[in-house]
């Protein structure tokens, strides 16, 4: 079993280290959940299908290889406070290549 290391920031700005699992076949919005890092029912809402962007976060850093899907770009085009390195975290599957990846989770939508 390999954990990636990834760094969290939640919406109160504290920054937290958490492992993730890479075997789970699990994404950045269900790592939040399970860590509980942003209240309950304000993140996933949708399921993890792209059609909400409740589980909106900020790429701090360039780990990250993935673009932004059609689904996810068109979902990013209708939500609040997007920038340039927001992306759908259930969008992000939780992958080895992911170690040492910075995000933060957007403000509520």
């Amino acid at each position: 079993m390999t954990d990636v290391t990834i760094k969290i920031t939640d919406r109160n700005g504290v920054k937290h280290e958490v492992l993730a699992p890479t075997d789970m076949n699990m994404n950045v919005m269900e790592l939040i959940r399970s860590y509980e890092l942003a209240e309950e029912g304000t993140i996933g809402i949708c399921g993890g299908m792209a059609m909400c962007a409740s589980c909106q976060c900020y790429v701090l850093n360039d780990v990250l290889k993935t673009e932004r899907n059609p689904d996810e770009e068109a979902m990013l085009w209708e939500a609040y406070h997007v920038k340039e390195n927001s992306r759908l975290g259930c969008q992000i599957h939780l992958t080895e290549d992911l170690e040492g990846l910075e995000i933060e989770i957007a403000p509520e939508q």
